[in-house]
């Protein structure tokens, strides 16, 4: 093995500083050196744990001193404090580089969609709500409610998911999914902020699980870890480029009361698994399956069984 002995380390460092600097001069949307208007991770975030605290009081550290006495000055500080936050988050992604008058346009709008997201929280409250019960009564390993809140990855990604999507709802760039790429990367479930889910639902385990932007997923849906919910094709328009966003449903609908069992994967946005429907582990479904439906693989044939089980 040889190495490289540099007697002149500065001339070295020089000299791929020089090659640094010339790639800044290339495009290719890497660089963004003049303008300061792009929103800050580390601030998105701690808006996001902000408003978790909020949505389930006295479970994060430093909520100790929460009590009924001053919980109700506790909760107007940190909506105000999420109100700022977020209105100049938003102002930051929404119109980069805006200086002078134009920024102030921004802002005005900023704050109006912060104050129409805060709107939400209750109702987002809600549905968490709904989504720990069902982990809670779907999970024989759950303890109790405390359990799943503060232990289980899966509400945690559900819970950033459902904060992400409302602000999607609401037209937000990029802010939603430096929120839902934070949750895959620390619990291992991706959520595109763009899918929509209904209430109690549940992911157990979780670690693998995707779903798509353009995915509709019912109420009392259970779903196990490393099942993919995804596009079958990509469809492109008359240049050949990609076609983005909601414009083409890409991924399935998943209809009330189905369970998607380990591994499974279901493709494309004519897909539609019907209600009380049960997809086994690793099956690959690419067409819709009618109510009530249970599909399984034998491994030892290599053949998937399909029958019709009594409605529920």
């Amino acid at each position: 093995m040889t190495h490289l002995i540099v007697t002149d380390y500065g001339r070295e460092i020089r000299r791929v500083q020089a090659e640094i600097l010339a790639t800044y001069h290339e495009d290719g949307g890497t660089n963004h050196l003049d303008e300061k208007n792009l929103p800050t991770r580390a601030e998105v975030m701690e808006l996001v744990n902000r408003i978790l605290r909020l949505i389930f009081p006295g479970f994060y550290d430093g909520d100790d001193n929460i009590h009924r006495g001053n919980v109700e000055s506790w909760c107007g500080y940190q909506l105000d404090k999420i109100h700022q936050g977020l209105a100049r988050q938003l102002a930051r992604c929404a119109c980069i580089g805006c200086m002078g008058q134009e920024m102030q346009k921004t802002l005005a709008r900023a704050e109006h969609v912060s104050l129409d997201f805060i709107s939400s929280l209750p109702k987002v409250r809600r549905l968490l709500h709904k989504d720990v019960r069902a982990a809670y009564i779907g999970d024989p390993a759950a303890a109790s409610v405390e359990e799943v809140i503060l232990a289980y990855p899966s509400i945690q990604a559900i819970a950033m998911y459902r904060l992400a999507h409302e602000l999607y709802l609401r037209g937000v760039p990029l802010i939603p999914r430096l929120i839902s790429e934070y949750a895959h990367m620390h619990f291992g479930i991706d959520i595109h902020p763009g899918a929509d889910i209904g209430d109690s639902f549940f992911i157990d385990h979780g670690t693998g699980v995707v779903i798509g932007e353009t995915c509709e997923i019912g109420s009392n849906v259970k779903v196990y870890q490393m099942v993919t919910l995804g596009a079958l094709s990509f469809n492109k328009d008359a240049e050949g480029r990609l076609i983005k966003g909601r414009m083409v449903k890409r991924h399935p609908t998943i209809e009330d009361d189905v369970v998607l069992y380990a591994g499974c994967t279901i493709l494309g946005g004519e897909t539609t698994i019907g209600r009380g429907s049960i997809i086994g582990g690793n099956v690959w479904v690419t067409s819709s399956v009618p109510d009530n439906t249970v599909i399984t693989f034998d491994a030892d044939k290599a053949e998937y069984r399909r029958f019709v089980r009594a409605a529920r």
